[in-house]
């Protein structure tokens, strides 16, 4: 097979003739009737829909911090392989799918705008993008299938042409109102409150003359006037302006509602004699093509005064009113969204009353939950996307973390650090702080998420130094070259003019390089304590001195052969590493006795790391006593005799293996923490 055949077969796999052909299904009206009869969910108005969607991809319940939450699975954007996933926002996001509830059952919200508020790059757009490709998707699928109509109408030439409906309106809008209450009562008796048909008001101006013609014609034989009725599956299309539109306010000059609501077509009147006929319109409006999906309305307190009365209309009244025509029905979702200094002007506008009445606002909030930050830029930054570059560990955690530490409000609680907070919000356990603290946190900081550093802004400073000359001559960026980059950035932020808030920024991000300097002295630790062997004898050692003491016996000492007391020395060296004081030492080892003794009974039996406090006390003396012989000052200064080097390069292969480092970001790391033990070293000889 030739390469241009096989690239050709390659093609024909994604193509199905079969699903094409579904998907542009052709019918009589009468054809339509039977099929909603047997569905009555393919004549779902558009709230309906957005709802039935959502709900499809299924959801995930999860109780966190003793609140239960749901996570919908449509927001990890299933269709797109995550392209646009939202990630720790899931309360907004269950008031968001609430709203559709609501309107899917007809309670009153389907007649207002959502308005997502929240700071700049807080994934508003994200979410109305989701949307947007979500409805697309799923029109094109069985479960989500609709249909819209067209009249084959007979030209001069005796020839029949489609003319398609040009707000792809439901069929069902043909059967007249006097008629459509009892056919809606037949469709609706079986089904449940939130999937019930409501087919609401009359078909468009074009549709109803091209109506009104046949009727006359046919001397009000509506059967005959249906026979003239095409009706066929309808895809929503953002690129064809098919059921989803996209408007985004143009400076006030050059603002026109003709946008919004369609204009003439000039080169028509001519032809029909009239500019108020139907036919010489142009229905091609973002409210008009939107019809049967939704429109997004990018900055909407941005519009114009005159649009936003377009917009009143179009959410209480499903109407909008096209040039020298009547109201026109619709049926669509209207999202905007705004960020906070726009909405402050919308409430302080007594004007705007009747507009902030119309609405229903969901706050979407930064993230305040660093699990869930990290996830955003790993989206980006991942193996996957970054070839050629090692990105170190810990590089977008503390990027992550900084961010984070931004949108905190300082704990009222005394004794808790901003950083603590964090943790605590993180699922990390403080102690003395127990799910209960967190819930209070939360509620006396309501705002929090709401201001600080966006995404965008820690996403630009990461891709700054992945390009930079540093990074291509390391082959890979650190934690510390973000850290610089996201403080050098500061200075230049244009959203930062506050001195105070950039100073209280630039202590955060010495919080974080702190907290960054623990991170790693605890990676050196675990890696230079990682013989196992010799953590095993250390236990054992320790676990025959704590037997001996509580038994109040001798411990025989395996190289002189003779009975001798328990060496206080190094148990206390090893719970030292811990923090039990002295007046506690024999309460522990009657705990660890116990622990031992429980496991026994249910015929298990201890190993080391059984027990988490005695485990991290005994990487610590092992580090302690391993560091003295690996002399890790002397990485410092570079004098490393073969012995020493042949143990530091076993640490470095433990961090390559264990925590993600190259050889080169291994290399940094032990240099880093060897100068952290030097500098601390010198300080102890001062005093």
């Amino acid at each position: 097979m030739s390469n241009t055949e096989s690239i050709l077969s390659a093609i024909d796999q994604h193509l199905d003739s079969d699903r094409f052909r579904q998907q542009h299904w052709e019918g009589s009206f009468f054809e339509y009737l039977e099929m909603v009869v047997a569905n009555p969910r393919l004549a779902q108005n558009a709230f309906q829909r957005l709802y039935d969607m959502i709900l499809h991809f299924g959801t995930k319940k999860y109780t966190y911090m003793k609140q239960d939450y749901v996570h919908y699975n449509f927001f990890d954007d299933p269709f797109d392989n995550g392209a646009d996933a939202i990630y720790g926002l899931d309360p907004a996001l269950m008031r968001l799918v609430e709203f559709f509830k609501s309107a899917a059952q007809g309670y009153g919200t389907e007649r207002r705008i959502l308005l997502l508020h929240g700071p700049v790059g807080s994934s508003k757009s994200t979410i109305a993008r989701l949307f947007k490709k979500g409805i697309e998707y799923y029109s094109k699928m069985d479960e989500g299938a609709l249909y819209t109509y067209g009249w084959k109408l007979q030209n001069e030439d005796g020839e029949t042409e489609l003319h398609p409906c040009p707000m792809h309106e439901d069929p069902l809008k043909l059967i007249p109102r006097e008629a459509r209450k009892d056919i809606l009562a037949k469709l609706n008796a079986d089904l449940p409150e939130d999937q019930q048909i409501r087919v609401e008001g009359d078909v468009n101006p074009f549709c109803r003359k091209t109506f009104e013609d046949l009727l006359l014609k046919y001397e009000g034989d509506w059967r005959k006037v249906l026979e003239h009725v095409s009706v066929r599956r309808l895809i929503l299309s953002e690129k064809d302006r098919v059921g989803i539109g996209t408007f985004q306010p143009k400076d006030e000059k050059n603002q026109d509602s003709t946008e919004l609501t369609g204009d003439i077509n000039y080169r028509k009147i001519a032809q029909y004699g009239s500019d108020s006929d139907p036919r010489a319109f142009n229905f091609d409006g973002e409210l008009n093509i939107s019809n049967r999906g939704l429109c997004e309305f990018i900055e909407v307190l941005k519009l114009d005064v005159a649009f936003l009365y377009d917009l009143l209309g179009a959410s209480q009244e499903h109407t909008i009113k096209p040039k020298k025509f009547a109201q026109t029905d619709i049926d669509e979702v209207i999202i905007g969204h705004t960020n906070e200094p726009e909405y402050k002007k919308l409430q302080s506008n007594e004007l705007m009353e009747a507009f902030r009445d119309r609405t229903i606002k969901i706050d979407v909030p930064y993230n305040t939950r660093l699990e869930d930050e990290v996830k955003i830029y790993e989206k980006d930054f991942g193996k996957e996307k970054v070839r050629g570059l090692h990105i170190a560990p810990h590089t977008v955690e503390t990027a992550a973390m900084w961010a984070v530490l931004t949108r905190l409000e300082e704990p009222k609680k005394a004794g808790l650090t901003l950083l603590q907070k964090l943790k605590l919000y993180d699922g990390k356990s403080i102690p003395g702080f127990t799910e209960d603290s967190v819930k209070e946190l939360r509620e006396e900081s309501p705002r929090e998420g709401m201001q600080g550093i966006s995404p965008r802004y820690i996403q630009d400073k990461i891709s700054n130094s992945l390009v930079s000359e540093q990074a291509h001559l390391d082959r890979g960026i650190n934690p510390f070259m973000v850290m610089n980059e996201l403080e050098s950035g500061l200075d230049h932020h244009s959203l930062i003019t506050d001195e105070e808030q950039k100073k209280r920024y630039k202590e955060l991000l010495a919080v974080v390089r702190e907290e960054y300097e623990d991170i790693l002295k605890g990676e050196v630790q675990r890696a230079i304590s990682a013989d196992e062997d010799a953590v095993m004898r250390l236990c054992a050692n320790y676990i025959d001195n704590v037997r001996a003491y509580t038994q109040h016996e001798k411990v025989r000492n395996k190289y002189t052969g003779r009975d001798e007391e328990p060496d206080e020395r190094l148990m206390r060296s090893i719970e030292g590493k811990i923090e039990i004081p002295d007046n506690r030492k024999d309460d522990f080892r009657q705990e660890i006795m116990n622990y031992i003794g429980a496991l026994a009974l249910d015929g298990k039996k201890f190993e080391y790391n059984t027990n988490a406090r005695l485990h991290k006390a005994l990487e610590l003396k092992l580090f302690e006593d391993s560091r003295d012989t690996i002399k890790l000052k002397n990485v410092v200064s570079g004098v490393v005799d073969d012995e020493t080097q042949a143990k530091i390069d076993v640490v470095k292969q433990r961090l390559i293996k264990f925590f993600g480092y190259n050889e080169a970001s291994a290399t940094d790391v032990l240099n880093y923490v060897a100068s952290i033990f030097a500098r601390g070293d010198a300080k102890q000889g001062e005093e």
